[in-house]
């Protein structure tokens, strides 16, 4: 391989054998599969912090249970993804799922169990079996997290590099061979044989979303910026139940999530007329898959009404115990769920899109693997199945350390001082202040929320895909949160008008059926500065580096 040259890309090099991006679930579990290989965790927050598993409360689905199994459990993940899920790495999901759990409680995680020790088991939508366990009430992915962190922080060979925002990665050639931060005023090249993205998903996309501030999918417009191949873009699921509160116009906050654990607990959707609105709508009512209730619950608001989350029968004095996550996030906004209903509206929850990866974490670049919400394995298909995100997280983290550790992954990459041999040179800041960028943002969020949300048609997606294209023309061309942003939603957009039916998440007003001849996912790469490019296949080929075929240009 030729040598890669490093003189005009950053203030310093630093050299592991493994770059670890993100510090969520994925993450962390790579890194410590991966040990003792010299492996470097970067993360823009704090360690465990600011990741969306940090704040999942739902719980995490395996088939724990007597009477359960995992083909069971792949059966309902199969049925919710709407004829995209991909049988072998669900098969994988499910049947590994099990004893990931059990290597994650001898780190210390502890799962709340019954007065004789099992596992306190609930129910979610679509799964046809209690399976979902819980930690600390609604603080499931918190206490995962901690536990994995606790574990990383006793590894002195992790070398741990916090507050770093990683803006691009690194190419030479075909290969990825790093990555480039930024920390302080300073601008640091990460040199690697092998780097895995695991930064999470793209709420932070939408005006409305349940995601943290920091999902903001940087690593999937930094894959897309270097040519990685990319699927199923325009298949974002939306919670049906966030906490409606008074929000910041320009400032990125998130609503609280109101689990989906206290519907499986029994609590009922009601409108401001006191209606159960979802009997009517579906056979598992407030139980139907994500999509469907989220839908249904936009139509009550777009009819003029306010949609309510009433546990005061299910759980009733119970809360402050039971849910004592949302009982906070309750009280300070002034309700008291024991004997009130909860406001709820759909939000941005969680991107079945992300970079093509096979059942080990590969990507088609040489040198990338991915793991957790960035990546897209073909378990979630086309409407994620409730609490197996954390679950993909613990099992496709596992995989990829083991495929990095195998006989096949590279160990080093030559490195080179001359500036003739370099393919990427840093672009220094523009004049743009932080407010213009901000308002660029909302901008692009507002767009997104109105036109590429929970119902789409062609009008509105050609009106955004061409204004996003305009703002993109006036945004300066350094990498920014703001550039992240309207990439992917071109990126999405572009998908979204492409996929002309609705299926799963995806809902087409002018095309409300499913079709046949859209039975398959929509690979994609990315070309910067002209269009995106996409092609169909059944499954992702299992070599990463196959090149693509089949492709066509879409302005």
């Amino acid at each position: 391989m030729r040598p890669i040259a490093v003189r005009r890309l950053a203030d310093e090099v630093v050299t592991s054998d493994v770059i670890v991006v993100g510090s969520g679930i994925a993450g962390l579990t790579a890194a410590l599969g991966l040990l003792p290989r010299r492996v470097t965790v970067l993360t823009k927050t704090t360690l465990g912090g600011g990741s969306s598993s940090q704040w999942a409360q739902g719980g995490v689905a395996a088939a724990m249970a007597a009477g359960d199994s995992p083909h069971l459990h792949s059966q309902d993940t199969i049925s919710a993804g709407a004829g995209l899920g991909q049988q072998a790495v669900i098969d994988t999901l499910t049947h590994e799922g099990p004893e990931r759990i059990r290597r994650l409680i001898e780190l210390g995680a502890r799962f709340d169990r019954d007065d004789d020790g099992g596992f306190l088991l609930g129910r979610e939508g679509a799964h046809g079996r209690r399976r979902i366990l819980h930690a600390g009430g609604d603080a499931t992915g918190a206490v995962m997290v901690r536990a994995l962190v606790t574990e990383v922080r006793r590894h002195p060979g992790i070398n741990l590099q916090e507050q770093v925002v990683v803006h691009d990665l690194v190419t030479s050639g075909d290969r990825v061979v790093g990555v480039l931060a930024r920390v302080g005023d300073r601008t640091v090249f990460h040199r690697a044989a092998a780097v895995v993205l695991a930064t999470g998903g793209l709420g932070q996309l939408y005006a409305r979303t349940t995601n943290p501030v920091e999902a903001t999918g940087d690593g999937l417009a930094m894959a897309a910026r270097a040519g990685a191949q990319l699927v199923d873009l325009e298949m974002i699921q939306f919670h049906p139940t966030a906490l409606e509160i008074v929000q910041d116009p320009v400032v990125m906050q998130p609503l609280p999530l109101v689990t989906e654990a206290l519907r499986g607990e029994g609590a009922i959707l009601v409108d401001d007329q006191g209606q159960r609105f979802m009997l009517d709508v579906h056979p598992m009512a407030e139980l139907g898959p994500r999509d469907v209730v989220a839908r249904a619950i936009l139509g009550r608001q777009q009819a003029g009404c306010r949609v309510f989350l009433d546990a005061t029968q299910a759980v009733g004095a119970r809360f402050p115990q039971r849910f004592p996550t949302v009982w906070e996030h309750c009280r300070n906004q002034g309700i008291d769920p024991r004997c009130q209903p909860i406001p709820v509206t759909p939000a941005a929850h969680y991107a079945m899109a992300g970079i093509a990866v096979d059942g080990v974490g590969r990507s088609s670049l040489a040198g990338l693997w991915a793991c957790g919400e960035v990546s897209s394995t073909g378990v979630h298909g086309a409407n994620r199945l409730a609490s197996n995100s954390l679950l993909e997280a613990l099992v496709f983290g596992a995989r990829v350390a083991e495929d990095l550790g195998s006989a096949t992954a590279p160990r080093s990459v030559p490195l080179s001082t001359s500036a003739d041999d370099s393919e990427v040179v840093w672009r220094e800041a523009g004049s743009t202040s932080g407010l213009e960028l901000a308002a660029a943002s909302h901008q692009i969020r507002r767009m997104m929320w109105d036109s590429v949300g929970l119902q789409r048609q062609r009008t509105g997606l050609e009106t955004t895909l061409e204004a996003l294209g305009h703002l993109g023309r006036n945004l300066p061309p350094q990498p920014s949160k703001a550039r992240n942003l309207m990439t992917l939603g071109r990126l999405v957009t572009a998908a979204a008008l492409a996929r002309e039916e609705s299926r799963g998440s995806h809902f087409r007003s002018d095309f409300p059926s499913s079709q046949k001849r859209f039975e398959h996912r929509f690979f994609w790469t990315y070309r910067p500065g002209t269009a995106a490019s996409w092609r169909t296949a059944d499954e992702f080929p299992l070599v990463a580096t196959r090149p693509l075929v089949n492709t066509r240009e879409i302005a």
